[in-house]
């Protein structure tokens, strides 16, 4: 399934996470932290300005990002969970 983010909308993909500590200890899901990383999947064309003009996307397909904690909205699509968050979201991108 494609899916096309509207706007200033960026379509991301969760990093997997260790499951495993450095100690060789196994983390449960519950208690392992949100994922605040991930790599971009498709992107909006753009936010429109109070007055009127288009101001293009920062980031590209492709880029691996930061994101705050809480953002955005979860959706899951074949079994693979995303992350649909606006770019001013974003805390920036992985080089």
């Amino acid at each position: 399934m494609k899916f096309k983010p509207l706007r200033d909308r960026v379509f991301v993909k969760f990093s997997s996470e260790e499951e495993k500590t450095a100690g060789g200890l196994y983390i449960p899901d519950t208690a392992k932290e949100k994922p605040q990383k991930g790599t971009i999947v498709a992107i909006g064309s753009g936010k429109v300005t109070d007055d009127g003009k288009h101001q293009p996307m920062e980031v590209k397909v492709g880029d691996t990002i930061l994101f705050d904690k809480y953002s955005g909205s979860k959706i899951r699509i074949d079994d693979e969970e995303y992350l649909i968050i606006r770019e001013e979201d974003i805390l920036g991108i992985v080089e």
